[in-house]
């Protein structure tokens, strides 16, 4: 038996278009009603017209249609002239030549009886953005804003705005700006009043930019009788009014102290507004206003500090983190004043995690010596919490405390107890704390260097707690017994210690050890110079050959660079600077109090460095080595043993021997170090000495002994860059995944380089001026990303460079490609040489 065929009787859901055969059956059904007279014809119309929605709404294409929709508009009902004007304000931005086709219908709405539809027709007419169609819209605007209905004024006032962005000239032209300007001074709708002001200050701000008469008009706004006017009618605002009203009370310049006390009068009792947007913006106006008057400042912060409380504890948690990040800033501005409230800011079980770490740095910012103990007791508590971030944050909360307390006593004792806790994180956060406190207040280290010996290097995982253990077996060896050995051990195991920190750390401590315990410390500094020198990091390369040289130079100036008398650390640099706080401070009641950095931070290009492209380009995460830039050991030995000690300085300072090697005659340190001696470690040909002939790396000579010009190696020829090169972004994403690898390397920044790159467009600009192009950047500090390309003068020749910048370190990390390789190094040695020089002039 044949299948049965589907019933041709069953049309397509509306929820469930079907593409081109259902706009073709919507517009014959919208034609037949068109012109009907049927007494159900607007329930008809409703469902079509609800099915003509639903299908634009599911992404199919029914601008097909605009010519039956603009017919059956003609009609007296509410809601098919609400689901037209809908259709038509989004066809129309796609579909300019057939949004002339609804002028006229809409313009005949705005003339109608019915102030809704004059409203909606007036809506949907300004919401058309159609250049060419601008000159339709200056009458029923200028008609809108004398219409009896406030709320045609309403869309009339917000409609000029509209215009304003459609045709700037127009708008002003039209005289809107002063028509509005008198509506929002002399209309009784407090709505009105309110869209008035909002779309003068849109227009207002930004012709300012251009005209100088604009600049003096948004200063009328500032004036006493607009801002005494509006203040009055605050209470019959909306709050989404009033804050805009507030907004302008905050940067209103009072002559006198009587005008403040006025305003804060009016105002008192907005701060127990039930919106937390009208309480903080009320908050902002008082705050702004006693700038300059210190004692009613103070009062204004016991004043403000109970409704803040009170919006924490009543609304959403991201209402409560919003408010708690504005407590945050006043918090840090006047701790005292909030002192005896610090029970407020205990953590709730229930409180995200976000909101805890905000309450645990404001009880780290309020604490003194009447309540440190109740808040360092309660911050206890929480080392155990489930939420391994949050115990992180609060064993960091107790240790700032005792760093700003002269009396650390109690704390200390419930600092070196979380060593007893088996938990890795928790000794990890404790040992680093416990590090701080010991830079601060040396005399606790008998106390604290008994419970810190106690614990097996072996337990600890994570790199900055270990790096902590060993800063404090170098700085207190001779009062730890084990130190040398346990050193020793982690020496031993220098291969399986995958953190440069920790290795960086290790040499350091090792040095020290050795200065403070020789003999037992002899085997391990040699070892860990060795291992040093044959790491592949280049930080960790570079301090175990600075300490090598120091030591061949002089043993002593090796201690006093390594170990010097040390004084205790007083204050700890702030992570914030004065000025960026007050400048966020200004900002009050913004998203620069929620995200805690300047607005200019996060909206200005230069400083978002948001950039987009594929594959390679597109990865702008700084941080992990990519396997390019990582070294050998063997090209290390390659190009430093020599290095150790330059050849002038080995011909002063020894003799050769009958065989022509080279005898050092340095005292003591390869000896002491149980290390070959630099005649075994580099041994010199009797031709002379003689250094790779190609070579990725050169490393500064740390002592200033600096290599002869006879033995270096020739400098790469000349190269001269096009100096107008053109190299489109595909082109340059296509040669960037083609081309090999030319050059992978290092170089140092000038620290005013490093300081100028605030503003990374000034590195870009400075590149430029050597004909060196910059094609993308992204990147926020400390990290930069770049990529620059330039052309050989005179050849088709490109070379491609990836740039990534350290500010903080002061380090630049290259990759080079280019489609010519045999002028490969000439190029990288342009390109450093520019990059050199940033910042200098």
């Amino acid at each position: 038996m044949a299948p049965t065929a589907p019933s041709a009787a069953k049309s397509a859901s509306p929820s469930q278009p079907s593409g081109k055969s259902e706009v073709s059956d919507l517009k014959q059904q919208l034609r037949q009603l068109a012109g009907s007279r049927a007494p159900d014809a607007d329930d008809q119309r409703r469902d079509v017209f609800k099915r003509v929605i639903s299908c634009m709404t599911a992404g199919i294409d029914v601008s097909a249609a605009f010519g039956e929709m603009v017919l059956c508009s003609a009609t007296s009902d509410v809601v098919l002239k609400k689901m037209c004007y809908l259709y038509v304000g989004v066809h129309a931005r796609a579909h300019p030549d057939l949004a002339l086709l609804t002028i006229n219908f809409l313009q005949r709405d705005c003339r109608d009886q019915d102030p809704t539809i004059r409203g909606l027709a007036l809506r949907s007419l300004c919401s058309l953005r159609v250049p060419n169609l601008v000159e339709y819209l200056v009458t029923p605007l200028t008609t809108g804003l004398k219409d009896p209905s406030a709320y045609v004024r309403m869309v009339a006032a917000v409609g000029a705005a509209k215009l304003y962005h459609i045709s700037a000239t127009t708008c002003l032209d039209a005289d809107l700006p002063a028509a509005l300007k008198a509506l929002m001074l002399s209309d009784p709708d407090a709505q009105v009043v309110a869209n008035c002001l909002h779309s003068l200050l849109e227009i207002w701000t930004l012709e300012a930019a251009n005209s100088e008469e604009a600049a003096r008009e948004i200063e009328t706004l500032y004036s006493k009788p607009v801002v005494f006017y509006l203040l009055n009618k605050i209470k019959v605002f909306s709050e989404w009014a009033q804050c805009h009203v507030l907004e302008l009370a905050s940067k209103f310049l009072p002559s006198d102290n009587n005008e403040i006390f006025d305003i804060m009068n009016l105002l008192e009792d907005r701060l127990q507004h039930a919106n937390g947007a009208v309480v903080l913006a009320t908050i902002k106006v008082f705050l702004h206003l006693t700038m300059s008057m210190t004692d009613v400042h103070q009062q204004v912060y016991e004043r403000i500090k109970a409704p803040l409380l009170t919006l924490v504890g009543a609304g959403s948690p991201e209402q409560s983190y919003s408010v708690l990040c504005h407590l945050h800033l006043l918090v840090m501005r006047a701790p005292m004043l909030f002192c005896t409230d610090y029970k407020s800011f205990y953590c709730q079980f229930s409180d995200p995690s976000y909101v805890k770490k905000l309450k645990l740095e404001m009880l780290t910012a309020i604490a003194n010596e009447s309540n440190t103990y109740e808040i360092v007791t309660e911050l206890c508590e929480y080392a155990g919490n489930v939420d391994v971030p949050i115990a992180r944050e609060s064993i960091r909360a107790v240790g700032k405390i005792a760093l700003q307390q002269y009396d650390v006593n109690a704390i200390v004792d419930r600092l070196l107890q979380f060593l007893e806790m088996d938990k890795d994180y928790v000794t990890a956060e404790t040992l680093v704390l416990v590090k701080d406190l010991l830079r601060k207040y040396p005399q606790w280290s008998h106390d604290c260097i008994a419970v810190v010996g106690n614990i097996s290097s072996q337990n600890i995982q994570e790199p900055k707690g270990k790096a902590a253990l060993i800063w404090m077996l170098g700085e207190y060896s001779q009062d730890m017994h084990d130190a040398p050995y346990i050193l020793e051990s982690l020496v031993d195991n220098w291969d399986e210690e995958l953190s440069p920190e920790v290795r960086l750390h290790l040499l350091t401590a090792v040095m020290k050890c050795f200065f403070k315990r020789p003999p037992e410390t002899q085997k391990a500094l040699g070892a860990t110079l060795a291992a040093g020198l044959a790491d592949t990091h280049q930080d960790v390369h570079d301090r175990a050959l600075f300490y090598y040289r120091l030591l061949q130079y002089d043993p002593a100036v090796a201690e006093r660079v390594v170990n010097p008398p040390k004084q205790a650390v007083s204050v700890f640099a702030d992570t914030q600077s004065s000025e960026i706080k007050d400048r966020i401070f200004d900002e009050f009641n913004s998203l620069s109090v929620v995200y805690q950095k300047p607005s200019y931070m996060f909206t200005d290009k230069e400083h978002r460095g948001t950039f987009e492209y594929s594959e390679d380009l597109t990865n702008l995460t700084v941080g992990a080595e990519a396997p390019e830039t990582v070294i050998s050991a063997q090209r290390y030995q390659e190009n430093d043993n020599d290095l150790l000690l330059s050849t002038s300085d080995k011909e002063d300072n020894g003799t050769r021997s009958s065989n022509g090697s080279f005898t050092s005659t340095y005292n003591a340190p390869s000896d002491l170090l149980s290390l070959q001696t630099p005649a075994e470690t580099a041994p010199i040909n009797p031709g002379g000495s003689t250094y790779p002939s190609q070579t990725n790396f050169s490393l500064d000579d740390l002592l200033g002994l600096g290599v002869p010009d006879s033995s270096a190696p020739p400098p790469p020829p000349a190269l001269t860059l096009n100096s107008k090169p053109v190299l489109d972004p595909g082109t340059f994403q296509k040669k960037w995944s083609q081309l090999a690898l030319s050059f992978s390397q290092e170089c140092s920044l000038s620290p005013q380089g490093a300081a100028s790159l605030m503003n990374p467009q000034s590195l870009i600009r400075h590149m430029q001026n050597n004909y060196i192009q910059c094609i993308a950047s992204g990147g926020q500090p400390p990290n930069y990303k770049f990529f620059f390309y330039g052309q050989k003068d005179g050849a088709t020749a490109f070379y491609l460079v990836e740039c990534i910048v350290n500010t903080a370190s002061a380090k630049a990390q290259l990759k080079i490609k280019a489609d010519d390789g045999t002028t490969a190094e000439a190029f990288s040695s342009l390109f450093q040489s520019v990059l050199s020089k940033f910042g200098l002039s």
